[in-house]
């Protein structure tokens, strides 16, 4: 979250935050002492509490109640959950690039294997892209500048293709147009062409 915080002060001020959003009730070190993620004493999350008030990240609203997030403990949540979730939607990017990509090569690999072991001259056919009749299209936003379309043609053949644009799109204009392809009747709906 922070580079001040360390590992343990992350988890107490997460856990913190999650049981004030789930409780409205201010949260002390009994109930926080009870996260499976933490194994530690009620005196060392007190410890840390302490230490996660002085630095500004929650704060005490009377002497004997427990603590809530400060503004500044909420902008660090956010922020980390941010990373995590950009995180995971490049991962799932690049593991769909990825094995795009490894399926040429398995299929390249699959006709040299037949070739070798039967002497013969093989070929192995993947399913033609150009000039398939469109079923079904939906847009994701990957970031600010990337939408993901997977594409589903006639024969239910799906493909998946990252898409540079120039400029911000809203969620409502991507919606838009994915949905102008589901407008149409299908004989009337657009022709593809992958290069």
């Amino acid at each position: 979250m922070d580079e001040v915080l360390d590992e343990r002060k992350r988890k107490i001020l997460k856990a913190i935050i999650k049981t004030y959003m789930e409780t409205g009730e201010p949260v002390g070190s009994r109930t926080i002492s009870k996260y499976p993620d933490l194994n530690v004493s009620s005196a060392t999350i007190r410890n840390e509490m302490s230490d996660l008030t002085d630095m500004g990240y929650i704060v005490q609203p009377h002497t004997s109640a427990g603590r809530i997030p400060s503004d500044k403990g909420y902008r660090l949540y956010v922020d980390e959950l941010t990373r995590e979730k950009e995180a995971e939607i490049a991962e799932i990017r690049d593991l769909m690039i990825e094995k795009s990509d490894k399926m040429d090569k398995v299929l390249k690999q699959v006709a040299k294997v037949l070739a070798t072991n039967t002497n013969y001259a093989a070929m192995v056919a993947v399913p033609q892209y150009k000039g398939s009749t469109l079923k079904f299209i939906q847009l994701s936003r990957v970031n600010e500048r990337q939408l993901i379309a997977v594409v589903v043609c006639e024969g239910n053949v799906i493909r998946n293709q990252i898409i540079n644009i120039d400029e911000e799109m809203t969620f409502t204009a991507i919606s838009g147009i994915a949905g102008l392809t589901r407008m149409a009747p299908l004989e009337k709906r657009m022709v593809i062409s992958w290069v």
